[in-house]
């Protein structure tokens, strides 16, 4: 029925790209040679100046070294030092994957080499100056098993500009290569193997600690936020102990995540691989070519078993979020949030897409997969908080319960410890409505660049925008252009609802939330 996880990414990206319209990375910039030249800890670095809008770009800056040979499945190495002035006007390679769409960005259509010299980050910056500017570091989606701080939907700039901050986009090591649980296998040296590409975050995070002053950014003011793979991170890191001093807030957007794989399931998944590779040690495993480790494990883009975080008893002590947060994550302030129809991306495969869909068709759809709760009772609560839906439109938002759930979730758990402002974002840009993904290019401020955009978009990317630059400038999202966003609790339920008329609402689609109480979602 589905369509499979490469096809997706590529329908994301396309959705993404609509939205996005021409990258400011396109725009005339001065010769290379000319590009604004920074100092960082390791060396000096030259960059781009762009003419619209007017910031500073930094491509491809490497934050660590090859994981490639006996640095795979380790602790990432902060990058060495160098002398004379490193070209930074490139992105910068991609971790090993499947398919292409990591691959692709605003450079043109030519594929970024991957490699495991995929420590690499980028800076939009308004000025390299000293300048103590709000940080806002992104973290990719596409799950944990591909893509890429480079890609179009991504581009910083018009959102650096307008908020007056420094945007960061960044790579990571990824699916096998990020995540293989080998403490088992390979003892002490391997510990954190299943979390390896977890600690690239944080090292890309003690980089801009200990640079971005230098970029016209203070180290003591960042935001990490990420959308889908991007917000599992982020929900992710706000479980790691070690990285709590290195960032103030978080933003998650369709993609919180509560708990990591257990170690038992990893170790497994570990041995699937390395007994499929005909290997019995880490070392032999290490010494493997990249294509073969990769193919080995992946089926048309995505990567089988589903690699991700894993809850070690080490590196990451505790799940993050059940049955509470983890201590890690107390006093930090948190926006999460998703669109109303996320599955309507992944809905574009169904064999009914634009055909007839009936009563019938949509019970048929939902008894194999939803048990507990069953489809009369879904339907009843769907029902009743989308009164005028069609039969497709309920499948969709069934569908789209993984997402809402575990936001709720989340929210309800991280409210108790710090502050929290939930949001549902309801505008429809495309045919496709809100579905997944939607949000991105009104967070950065790139969804009107499009002249075809659609009635209503500046008004959703202003109270959108701004509430983000707001959040990652005081840990308040509130602003002059959108009504008093309340924090969350467990009583108001307040969230905020980003649509043509941005508005609050107390427990939205609570008959929704009612059903799936005390059960898991469903993908």
């Amino acid at each position: 029925m589905m369509r499979n996880a490469w096809q997706l990414s590529v329908a994301a990206t396309v959705v993404a790209f609509v939205l996005t319209g021409a990258s400011p990375q396109s725009q005339t910039s001065r010769a290379a040679a000319e590009g604004p030249v920074v100092a960082t800890k390791a060396g000096r670095v030259r960059g781009i100046a762009l003419a619209t809008p007017k910031v500073l770009l930094f491509k491809g800056m490497h934050y660590g070294q090859s994981t490639a040979g006996r640095g795979r499945f380790m602790p990432p190495q902060p990058v060495a030092s160098w002398d004379g002035v490193k070209d930074a006007t490139r992105f910068g390679d991609v971790c090993p994957q499947g398919g292409d769409t990591g691959r692709r960005s605003s450079e043109g259509t030519a594929l970024l080499p991957h490699s495991e010299d995929c420590l690499v980050l980028n800076v939009w910056t308004p000025d390299a100056d000293a300048r103590r500017r709000p940080v806002m570091v992104w973290f990719h989606g596409r799950g944990f098993y591909a893509g890429a701080g480079s890609e179009r939907l991504y581009d910083g700039a018009r959102l650096a500009a307008r908020g007056d901050l420094v945007v960061v986009t960044v790579n990571h090591r990824l699916n096998v290569f990020g995540y293989l649980h080998l403490a088992d296998v390979g003892g002490a040296p391997f510990k954190t193997s299943g979390n390896a590409g977890v600690q690239d975050m944080q090292l890309a995070l003690e980089w801009v600690r200990d640079n971005i002053g230098a970029f016209g950014g203070d180290a003591g003011n960042v935001t990490i936020f990420g959308e889908s793979g991007g917000g599992a991170k982020v929900s992710t890191l706000l479980g790691v102990r070690s990285v709590k001093q290195l960032f103030k807030r978080g933003i998650i957007e369709s993609g919180a995540r509560l708990a990591g794989t257990p170690a038992a399931v990893a170790t497994r998944n570990a041995r699937t691989v390395m007994a499929k590779l005909n290997v019995t040690t880490v070392e032999q495993l290490q010494a493997l070519p990249v294509d073969t480790v990769l193919a080995a494990v992946t089926t048309t883009g995505r990567t089988t078993p589903d690699f991700g975080p894993v809850t070690d008893g080490n590196y990451l002590p505790s799940d993050m979020f059940t049955p509470v947060a983890a201590a890690s994550a107390h006093g930090i302030p948190i926006i999460v949030g998703t669109n109303r129809e996320e599955h309507a991306l992944y809905a574009r495969d169904h064999p009914a897409f634009g055909k007839p869909f009936s009563e019938a068709d949509l019970r048929k759809d939902l008894s194999a997969d939803f048990k507990d709760p069953g489809v009369d009772a879904l339907l009843a609560a769907y029902r009743q908080s989308r009164p005028n839906a069609t039969p497709w439109d309920l499948m969709v938002a069934i569908r789209s319960n993984r997402f809402h759930v575990s936001a709720i979730r989340l929210a309800e758990a991280q409210s108790k410890v710090a502050p929290v402002y939930h949001y549902s974002f309801d505008f429809a840009p495309t045919a496709l409505g809100a579905a997944h993904g939607a949000e991105i290019g009104f967070v950065f401020s790139n969804a009107t660049a499009n002249p075809a955009a659609k009635p209503g978009a500046r008004a959703v990317e202003d109270a959108m925008s701004e509430a983000w630059i707001a959040f990652a400038r005081t840990g308040n999202p509130n602003h002059p252009g959108m009504p008093v966003w309340p924090a969350y609790d467990a009583d108001a339920r307040a969230v905020m609802v980003f649509n043509t008329t941005t508005a609050v609402v107390n427990d939205p689609r609570a008959s929704e939330r009612h059903v799936w109480e005390g059960k898991a979602p469903v993908r």
